[in-house]
């Protein structure tokens, strides 16, 4: 069966082998790292497509997780999932309260800033996002329309910098000095 990649959002993948009976070492893009074993369909990057995956068990196991995945019963057979993408639909994800939005739906908005002239200036586009234990960050990277090429890291907090986020718009209003 083949997956439609688009419809999907990545939230790990295997890193290495774990003992000899088929156990896999993961590394969760999910927060917190368990929430991952918490999707009942996942698929995974095999190969080049996108296939069904069935996770037989799942545990947290010193600072990680660990998988077996159904049917695969030996570390030779583990080791060619080593590195896969592990991911799941995006209908799957719980819906969010109103003005709260996932990292993914952020990625890829342009960024803009109100000038004290009035005029509306673009800083870039979100490239990714990062945590830093305080806030979350906008990691934004200048492109063709904006105002300079040069890479900001903007603190997302709502109210206070972030003002507005539009996604059908694909727009995130700032205060922001863009000199900063």
């Amino acid at each position: 069966m083949t997956i439609d990649s688009s419809g999907l959002l990545v939230i790990g993948k295997f890193t290495a082998v774990y003992g000899v009976r088929g156990w896999l070492k993961v590394h969760s893009y999910t927060e917190p790292m368990e929430n991952l074993l918490n999707y009942p369909e996942c698929y995974i990057e095999f190969k080049g497509r996108w296939q069904p995956l069935e996770l037989a068990e799942g545990k947290r196991h010193g600072k990680g997780l660990v998988v077996h995945i159904k049917g695969i019963d030996g570390r030779d057979e583990a080791q060619a999932y080593c590195q896969c993408a592990i991911a799941i639909a995006t209908t799957a994800l719980p819906e969010l309260a109103p003005n709260e939005y996932y990292w993914h739906q952020l990625q890829g908005l342009q960024v803009q800033v109100t000038s004290a002239q009035g005029e509306r200036l673009v800083l870039g586009t979100v490239k990714e996002m990062m945590e830093t234990g305080a806030n979350d960050v906008l990691v934004v990277r200048g492109n063709k329309d904006s105002i300079d090429q040069r890479e900001r890291l903007i603190p997302y907090l709502p109210k206070q910098v972030v003002k507005a986020v539009d996604i059908e718009a694909g727009t995130i209003e700032v205060d922001w000095d863009p000199e900063f």
